[in-house]
């Protein structure tokens, strides 16, 4: 046995499985749209699959930093318009 191996079962870090890998990758699979569009076989590697899941993630990101923009700049706005339609605009966000 190696001696990363021996440390890692000392330190109580269990290792998985590639049955646990592969379930793993596969509730991946279900929970980012585009590998259950683009999905051409039940099988994708982790790989693969990791990869797109960080693509998703990122797109995600991007879309979160938009809608803050969209958002602060929507605030702004609230403060030169007089208080009924800055009622009516913050109540629409909430």
């Amino acid at each position: 046995m190696s001696s990363r191996r021996s440390r890692s079962r000392q330190s109580g870090v269990s290792r998985i499985s590639e049955d646990q890998i592969s379930d793993l990758v596969s509730k991946l699979q279900q929970l980012v749209p585009q590998t259950t569009l683009n999905r051409r076989s039940d099988k994708v590697s982790a790989t693969k699959m990791l990869h797109e899941t960080c693509n998703y993630i990122r797109k995600l990101h991007r879309e979160v930093d938009n809608l803050s923009d969209r958002l602060s700049e929507l605030l702004e706005l609230t403060d030169q318009m007089d208080s009924a339609q800055a009622a009516l605009v913050r109540s629409l966000l909430m």
